[in-house]
């Protein structure tokens, strides 16, 4: 019986351990290293931009745009989702226009991944009207215009909780054990 406790705190803490690198497996574009700049204006232009180093040198770069309306991505029509792929720079760098059509409305996503280095890059863009005086270009992740949506807690206390569970799991099974070994003798 013990072996087969072990056995579970072993797969346990494995589980534990393995979850942080599965996250991490994709690279992420910085979110400082994403610029949007132009009008997001209805009928206007913006330009999304990734910083040198942002995917690989002159790798093939899938982009998609998800939002309300229709958009042209770089003189390609796009519906809802569309996606098409386009080569980065030399430097890794990539950029993307997006012209919005004329009753463009709301928050449009767009994301650029890279087809061999596997980066993942994402930037909102959130239109106003056009009799609006400014519009918000905020980078996901972020940028200053997001609201933070995400947990606050630090990963040390994460780290505590679970070392906590690891071990609350030993004592159980030293008692179980224990126990045993007191009615057996």
């Amino acid at each position: 019986m013990l072996k087969k406790a072990l056995a579970v705190l072993s797969i346990a803490v494995m589980a534990l351990v393995a979850a942080p690198a599965a996250a991490n497996a994709a690279g992420y574009v910085p979110s400082g290293n994403v610029t949007v700049s132009g009008s997001a204006t209805p009928g206007g232009t913006v330009t999304v931009s990734f910083a040198a180093g942002s995917f690989a040198p002159n790798e093939q770069v899938s982009v998609s745009v998800s939002g309300d309306t229709t958009v042209t991505l770089s003189a390609v029509k796009a519906a809802v989702l569309t996606t098409f792929t386009k080569a980065a720079s030399a430097s890794g760098s990539f950029s993307v226009n997006v012209t919005l059509p004329t009753n463009a409305t709301g928050t449009y996503t767009l994301t650029a991944t890279g087809l061999t280095s596997g980066n993942v890059g994402t930037a909102s863009i959130t239109t106003v009207p056009a009799s609006g005086s400014n519009a918000t270009l905020a980078n996901t992740g972020g940028g200053a215009a997001l609201a933070n949506t995400g947990a606050t807690l630090p990963m040390l206390m994460i780290w505590i909780g679970a070392g906590a569970l690891v071990l609350g799991v030993a004592i159980v099974s030293t008692l179980a054990f224990v126990r045993r070994q007191r009615r057996n003798a």
